[in-house]
């Protein structure tokens, strides 16, 4: 049984080093094709608001692996400490998102 529990503290702590890893891999792709965009477009003031938008967009992502690599994190070892980062990412992303879908909705319109 011991055996066991060695088993799925270490699967869990692999799974949720990788989440992070995608987290930190969608940063960088959203800063890469925004700064990709804004050069090729750098005379287009326009978009810059779409870029904005495509970049939280990436943002919002990576908040979400980040969230599912903190809940498994508090799920195999629940502390006062993982409970608080816990929520602080979840109330940031609840915000990213309802701002990102308010600017979406400007652009459509």
């Amino acid at each position: 049984m011991e055996y066991l529990k060695i088993i799925i503290l270490n699967l869990s702590e692999v799974i949720k080093i990788s989440l992070e890893l995608i987290s930190v891999i969608c940063v960088f792709m959203g800063m890469f094709r925004a700064l990709v965009i804004a050069v090729v477009n750098f005379h287009q003031t326009s978009l810059l608001h779409i870029i904005r938008v495509r970049f939280g967009s990436w943002l919002a992502l990576a908040l979400e692996f980040q969230l599912a690599a903190d809940i498994l994190a508090t799920t195999i070892n629940p502390s006062m400490d993982e409970l608080i980062k816990l929520a602080i990412i979840a109330l940031i992303r609840t915000f990213l998102n309802y701002f990102l879908s308010k600017d979406i909705e400007s652009i459509r319109q």
